[in-house]
């Protein structure tokens, strides 16, 4: 499980490493346009009931970390409806289901309505 450290707060978003992967470029790139958009996800079972928005924008500090050395081999079509979603007015919505599953099922696009999981 990868972590995203975001602005001056000390506790990370705790996301899949190949879905951090995914949102490191798209962020990545938009942030070097000096774009800002909005990241969104629902909260993990046992945590707080709810979801989380981060406005992301060239100014705050950002941190990727991700739990395995390797890095991760990126789907370009993932990274085509990640880009989307953030350049749409909803921004960038992360869906993905607990890691304990036995069968993970493969990462796809919000859109296609599949949750992402680590695979």
């Amino acid at each position: 499980m990868g972590r995203l450290y975001y602005g001056a707060d000390t506790t990370p978003a705790q996301i899949p490493d190949r879905l951090l992967a995914h949102v490191k470029v798209v962020t990545a790139t938009k942030l070097r346009r000096n774009e800002s958009f909005t990241i969104s996800w629902r909260h993990a079972q046992g945590d707080t009931v709810g979801r989380t928005t981060l406005w992301m924008q060239p100014s705050i500090p950002l941190r990727f970390v991700f739990e395995t050395p390797e890095p991760e081999t990126l789907d370009p079509v993932l990274l085509k409806e990640l880009a989307a979603s953030a350049n749409g007015a909803g921004g960038m919505m992360l869906v993905w289901e607990d890691e304990t599953v036995a069968e993970p099922v493969p990462y796809a696009p919000v859109s296609a309505q599949r949750h992402l999981v680590a695979a």
